[in-house]
């Protein structure tokens, strides 16, 4: 069985994210969905919340797992018999950060990364900027999955609006 893990923090998790873990799902026969835990950073959403948006929001994929690691990514790979790691990329400075991670990553396991062109619909979204407008009142509906949405809109009640 041939395995990949789409790393991140996932907070939250956004259509972009999506696309690269479906289209990873057609290459791999198992896609590890996995959040980061860095104890030391306070995210919006719990990682627990995370997890659970994300099980939701891939469950018509029945190869795609939900999981969550902390330390280094390739110990985790290593220990789940993990061969590759899929990312995507939206610019050139992507490319740049990305391609010492992949660098380093082979190095230190033989673990490949996949760099995955984004879909252009969403090469500006990123998690971070999804959670400034939605704290100033934009709208971000068309930019995360339905659920994501939701918990947005209970965190921000002037989402949107």
């Amino acid at each position: 069985m041939r395995r990949a893990v789409c790393p991140g923090s996932y907070d939250p998790a956004t259509n972009g994210h999506l696309d690269i873990i479906e289209r990873a799902a057609q290459l791999f026969d198992e896609v590890v969905v996995a959040v980061g835990v860095n104890k030391s950073k306070k995210g919006l959403f719990e990682i627990e919340e995370r997890l659970e948006m994300l099980r939701e929001i891939t469950s018509k994929q029945p190869n795609v797992r939900i999981d969550s690691w902390e330390g280094l990514l390739v110990d985790y790979c290593r220990e789940n018999g993990i061969v590759a790691i899929a990312k995507g990329l939206r610019s050139v400075s992507d490319f740049d950060y990305e391609l010492q991670m992949a660098q380093m990553n082979r190095e230190l396991t033989g673990v490949e990364t996949l760099l995955m062109a984004n879909n252009p619909a969403y090469g500006f979204v990123s998690s971070s900027l999804v959670k400034e407008v939605a704290a100033l009142g934009g709208d971000v509906e068309n930019l995360v999955p339905p659920i994501v949405y939701e918990r947005l809109a209970a965190k921000f009640p002037k989402l949107g609006r």
